[in-house]
């Protein structure tokens, strides 16, 4: 089992975390190992850039590289306007 710890944060995060685990069922703690669980690192990322990249025939450049985070960058900017 592992040791638990605490987070600082503000009263606005702790209460809005709050109603998120409230409204999913389950408690901080569990919300925030999902969450966490869920992103992934920039490492992690990159991994599965080269690994898709690979199962597509595609040499994984620089050049590719770029025009991924490009690519990704416009579809974050374009859901970031949707959501607003």
């Amino acid at each position: 089992m592992t040791k638990p710890t605490s987070i600082k944060t503000t009263e606005e995060v702790r209460d809005r975390l709050r109603v998120l685990a409230e409204e999913r069922g389950t408690t901080i703690t569990e919300l925030l190992e999902e969450l966490a669980t869920r992103e992934l690192t920039a490492a992690e990322r990159e991994q599965r850039a080269v690994e898709a990249a690979r199962e597509l025939g595609i040499e994984y450049t620089d050049q590719v590289q770029q025009a991924g985070q490009s690519a990704w960058a416009r579809i974050r900017a374009y859901q970031g306007d949707a959501a607003a």
